[in-house]
C-alpha cells in the first residue's frame, strides 16, 4: 500500500459518522446493507448519509452494487486488512516476533493480528 492510499483511507474515516457506517458494514460482512437500512440503523437522514457513503466509496472503503432501485453497500474488508498490514509491517524493525509482549497487552484478537514466528508462538504457549 502506498502512503497516499493510506492517507486517503484515514481521511475518509475521520468523520465519526463515516466510522460508524464502516464499522456497521464490517459487522454485516458480505451481506452488506442497502442505504435505507444504514440510515435507519444509524438514525441518519438519507440525504446526509449519501454524502458520507460517497466519500467512503471513493476512498475504496466500501463497495456498492445496484439491486434494482437500491444500492447495497459492503465494507471492503481486504482493503482494511491491507491497511492494518501497512501500519504494522515495520513493527520492531520488520521483526514482528519482537512485539509479542505488546500483542499480549492489545485487546485485538490474535486471529486478526499478523502471525508471530514459530519460535515466539512456542514461547507464548
Amino acid at each position: 500500500m502506498e502512503k497516499n492510499t493510506a492517507t486517503t483511507i484515514f481521511e475518509s474515516l475521520s468523520s465519526g459518522l463515516r466510522l460508524d457506517v464502516y464499522r456497521l458494514l464490517v459487522r454485516k460482512g458480505t451481506e452488506g446493507m442497502v442505504a435505507g437500512e444504514i440510515a435507519s440503523t444509524l438514525d441518519v437522514p438519507p440525504t446526509n448519509l449519501s454524502f458520507h457513503l460517497k466519500a467512503l466509496t471513493q476512498a475504496g472503503m466500501l463497495t456498492v452494487e445496484a439491486e434494482g432501485r437500491f444500492q447495497r453497500y459492503r465494507a471492503n474488508i481486504p482493503l482494511m486488512l491491507d491497511l492494518i498490514a501497512y501500519l504494522t509491517e515495520e513493527c520492531c524493525s520488520g521483526h514482528p516476533e519482537q512485539c509479542a509482549d505488546m500483542r499480549a497487552a492489545s485487546k485485538c484478537s490474535d486471529a486478526v493480528l499478523p502471525p508471530l514466528s514459530s519460535t515466539q508462538e512456542a514461547l507464548k504457549k
